[in-house]
């Protein structure tokens, strides 16, 4: 059976993705931060967890025990604007050196695997009324943003230099059922509580393109066969731009809570005011979103009610 490595398999995306590989009959092993007993890797798709840095020691263990990857999926590195501004540097070595490590052990010990790069539509900075193509300029308005370009740039240089067969993919408003932060769970935990209204921040009207984590783990799946020197990029978003108000309306509606919404309209530095994906290519492509948002939100509101309580 093909053997799938997946960096940062114990976050958010990662735990999806290394089940879904699994059952796609793929060996999966996962390297990344979180202690892991041996008894549950079976229950979380693994037949191996290193727990550890992203380093080459750690691969060189996990290919000595299980073999060279014909897949790797890179999800280590950082994943939020706010982390990013708090402690750029920390962002930068955890998002542009793992990166460099891995890349590196590729090239001197296993050039033939299939390299999947998720990357973030936080390189594109404010993308205005027009969704963003592959092909934009990209003008990234955090360290998250510009970290992120950085570990593209890479995979590019090995890919075009050493020809490692690499493909990026630059996700937009990734949520789910597992997802312990961001919109979704803050403002489900504030709905929940006691009163008659919440408060928020931003203005509302902040248009992003949501995907669930269910089609993005798809995604991740189906292009990997794409991987090629060339290093072509792929947008990982459904074209269809939706306001944070209306998402939080639908929430509200699923969650059964009627509150009052205000915004505060303070705008969070580094968060740009529109970011809608261009989907046509991975559309060319076979791939495209399956789960629509009003369905998407339906299915995180019941796990909600359950995961708040744990």
């Amino acid at each position: 059976m093909p053997i799938a490595w997946v960096t940062g398999a114990r976050g958010f995306i990662g735990r999806r993705l290394t089940l879904y590989l699994r059952d796609q009959g793929l060996v999966v092993c996962g390297v990344g931060h979180g202690h892991l007993p041996a008894e549950l890797w079976s229950q979380a798709g693994l037949a191996k967890w290193s727990n550890s840095e992203i380093t080459a020691e750690a691969f060189d263990q996990l290919a000595n025990e299980q073999g060279i990857p014909d897949f790797v999926f890179h999800l280590a590195g950082g994943s939020a604007v706010g982390a990013s501004l708090d402690s750029p540097l920390e962002d930068f070595t955890r998002t542009t050196n793992t990166t460099a490590r891995l890349l590196e052990w590729l090239r001197t010990h296993s050039p033939r695997s299939k390299l999947v790069v998720a990357s973030s539509a936080a390189v594109y900075g404010d993308t205005g009324a027009t969704p963003a193509e592959e092909s934009r300029r990209p003008a990234p308005v955090s360290p998250y943003g510009y970290h992120k370009l950085m570990m593209e740039q890479l995979c590019h240089e090995y890919s075009q230099v050493f020809g490692l067969e690499t493909v990026v993919l630059r996700m937009f408003s990734v949520y789910g059922e597992g997802l312990r932060k961001q919109l979704l769970w803050d403002c489900g935990v504030k709905l929940m509580a006691e009163g008659d209204s919440i408060k928020l921040g931003g203005t509302g009207e902040e248009l992003r393109d949501w995907i669930h984590i269910d089609d993005v783990v798809t995604m991740m799946h189906q292009i990997a066969a794409l991987a090629s020197a060339d290093c072509p990029v792929f947008n990982g978003g459904s074209s269809v731009g939706v306001r944070v108000r209306d998402i939080v309306a639908l929430l509200s509606k699923s969650l059964r809570r009627t509150r009052r919404v205000e915004f505060s309209g303070i705008r969070r530095r580094g968060d740009p005011i529109v970011l809608v994906a261009d989907a046509r290519r991975m559309a060319s492509a076979g791939v495209s979103c399956r789960i629509p948002i009003n369905l998407g939100v339906q299915r995180y509101a019941d796990w909600f009610k359950i995961a708040r309580t744990e």
